[in-house]
């Protein structure tokens, strides 16, 4: 690793401590090749209002003027955006960008550049561990084998392997049983594996659709298999948690807006991702700190906000605040790619 992204890593470390903003979520497009049913971005696609590769080269500097962020490059489908790999170096140049893709465009070629651009992590969203229901669910044949052979892709690409790339499952109640299965999956890969658990209470969320949260006893099932399959790199609080959350029962402060922020396709800011109706204003009118100010000035309404318990959450949950000795020590064992 070269001394300027050791630098970087440490910077970010030393945001964690000091409790500065270090998360932000970021959709380069909403246009997509797959319409899942519990995304509400396909189907409010934008693509002549989006920004430009010059305005995230902007928004990056106007970022690290806050601190060194985890940047999760989303989409829609990120690949989608030719300049993929332009963006990526922009946010390269001061933070830790990662990505997250359906794989289906995935190829030797732009996983490399991706890589050279500076990408740090990269996941793959596969949801069940058969064809059939991932395939179904994502409305598209052929999604499943695509998405694994963009994970060998990417692994291979990849500075340090499979210590970079990861699958991403989204958690429901049609797919919590088929988690052992699915880790092993992607042990046999030789990757990582996160999960998040869906969202059904955001905006445009759970409005209509078949997708429904998992029961209670998944919290404790996923901790058990987190405790056997190590590859799994998350923070063991998030499914601790979980059971919590599926129950309606008590739940710590939520730091969306405090500490992380999302940024949609047209520029438009907002605490989180499952509230981007709640815009505190857009990186074309004004600066990312001027926009932040906003975001504490208002963030009582998140703070009392019990929506969702995603990855997204959950990370800022275990490493906001100063983050706790355990999450550290995780952060630097289990989890580290570096």
């Amino acid at each position: 690793m070269s001394l300027s992204q050791w630098k970087r890593d440490l910077a970010f470390s030393a945001g964690l401590l000091k409790k500065q903003p270090f998360s932000c979520l970021l959709q380069v497009t909403n246009r997509c090749n797959m319409e899942c049913s519990f995304c509400d971005f396909w189907p409010n696609p934008d693509p002549k209002r989006e920004l430009t590769t010059d305005e995230y080269r902007r928004v990056s500097r106007e970022l690290s003027e806050l601190g060194t962020f985890l940047v999760s490059i989303e989409g829609g489908e990120p690949f989608l955006r030719k300049d993929l790999p332009e963006i990526v170096a922009a946010f390269a140049e001061h933070h830790i960008p990662a990505l997250f893709t359906n794989g289906w465009f995935v190829t030797k070629d732009n996983a490399k550049r991706l890589f050279d651009s500076g990408l740090v992590h990269a996941s793959v969203s596969i949801d069940y561990p058969d064809a059939e229901r991932h395939d179904g669910k994502r409305r598209l044949a052929g999604t499943t084998s695509r998405a694994w052979q963009a994970v060998d892709i990417l692994r291979d690409a990849a500075p340090r392997g499979g210590k970079q790339v990861h699958v991403m499952s989204v958690l429901m109640d049609s797919n919590w049983r088929d988690m052992d299965a699915l880790f092993s999956q992607s042990a046999a890969h030789g990757v990582g594996h996160q999960v998040t658990l869906i969202s059904v209470s955001g905006f445009r969320r759970g409005k209509e659709g078949p997708d429904r949260l998992p029961p209670p006893e998944s919290s404790e099932h996923l901790t058990k298999l987190w405790e056997k399959h190590k590859h799994v790199r998350f923070f063991r609080e998030y499914f601790d948690r979980m059971g919590a959350f599926l129950t309606g029962g008590e739940m710590p402060t939520c730091h969306a807006g405090v500490q992380q922020m999302n940024i949609d396709h047209i520029g438009n800011v907002s605490p989180c991702i499952e509230h981007i109706d709640r815009i505190a204003g857009n990186v074309r009118d004004a600066s990312l700190s001027e926009i932040h100010r906003r975001l504490v000035a208002g963030a009582d309404e998140s703070r009392r906000c019990q929506d969702c318990w995603t990855a997204c959450r959950g990370m800022v949950q275990s490493i906001g605040g100063g983050a706790s000795v355990g999450a550290f020590l995780e952060m630097t064992t289990r989890m580290r790619t570096t």
